[in-house]
């Protein structure tokens, strides 16, 4: 991409933060089960980009070097949806989305297992202080300090929440893979989504709660979620990552937590702790250390 075209690149990843940032929010609007939510989601945005979908595969049809990613990423969406949503029934805003924020940290460490790039002291000193940040909030919710009336079972909404991180991270890493193998974003967002609508689908059923008997509100934000938060939001970043340095993209998408706590405040009078906002600040800064690390930093030996 030329320098010229940046500006409407970073304009674009803008506006994608500004929508991924109020999904916490939706979710807590829609008052239904995670895996519900995350299943309607994914189906409402899959159903609606189908014909962009269709026609954007005639153009770049899936090849034996895009077809697997694809189909792999859709699946790791499935999992972080599933996983995050249901994250935020049990423990706070910020908690939840600062966990899951640490995806770019993921990024760096499958990068360093499985693309054998060796870790830099600057990047092994922010996993040390992501991890120590993390470890804060949670010593804050198993003493009760988020409040037990919006964090019923803390703990495990952190655990959630850290599993969406890993899974998004996994899903990113394969969507930019499939795009620089040539497959259009379009198509490429289009068959991932309904990969994900398919993984998520059956999860009611097998948790024994209901598809549709929610109030017509219910589906009113999660129509929102799959119009604001998916379409605009998580296309606009991935679009982003494949023009822009992944570095910058994921450094950027920092800036979701922040959005996400002062909404929750506003919003649901929901002030995170002192614990929290200190691990929040030390995992947070953790992350951004680990993906402003360059390749030339000095490498452990």
């Amino acid at each position: 991409m030329t320098e010229a075209a940046h500006p409407r690149v970073a304009l674009v990843l803008a506006i994608a933060l500004v929508a991924i940032s109020g999904a916490a929010v939706f979710v807590r609007f829609a008052e239904a089960p995670g895996v519900v939510v995350a299943a309607w989601r994914m189906l409402i945005a899959a159903s609606l980009l189908a014909p962009i979908t269709v026609r954007a595969l005639r153009r770049t049809p899936l090849t034996p070097a895009t077809r697997l990613p694809t189909v792999a990423a859709g699946a790791l969406l499935g999992v972080h949806f599933a996983a995050w949503i249901s994250s935020l029934s049990y423990t706070t805003v910020a908690a939840s989305v600062s966990l899951v924020s640490t995806t770019p940290l993921w990024v760096a460490l499958f990068a360093w297992a499985f693309l054998r790039r060796s870790p830099t002291l600057s990047m092994l000193l922010g996993i040390l202080l992501a991890v120590a940040g993390g470890a804060v909030i949670a010593f804050g919710d198993l003493v009760g300090a988020t409040g037990a009336s919006t964090a019923p079972s803390p703990l495990l909404g952190d655990a959630l929440a850290l599993l969406g991180a890993v899974a998004l991270a996994g899903y990113l890493l394969l969507g930019r893979s499939a795009q620089r193998h040539g497959l259009a974003i379009d198509a490429y967002a289009g068959v991932a989504y309904a990969v994900a609508a398919l993984v998520l689908l059956p999860l009611p059923a097998a948790f024994g709660v209901a598809y549709l008997d929610y109030p017509a509100a219910t589906f009113g934000w999660i129509l929102a979620l799959a119009l604001v938060p998916q379409l605009i939001g998580h296309t606009g970043i991935n679009y982003a990552m494949r023009h822009l340095d992944p570095t910058r993209v994921a450094t950027a998408t920092l800036m979701e937590p922040v959005g996400a706590a002062l909404l929750a405040a506003a919003i649901f009078a929901e002030v995170p702790s002192v614990v929290t906002l200190l691990g929040a600040a030390a995992l947070l800064t953790g992350v951004f250390i680990t993906v402003r690390t360059r390749p030339g930093d000095r490498a452990l030996p």
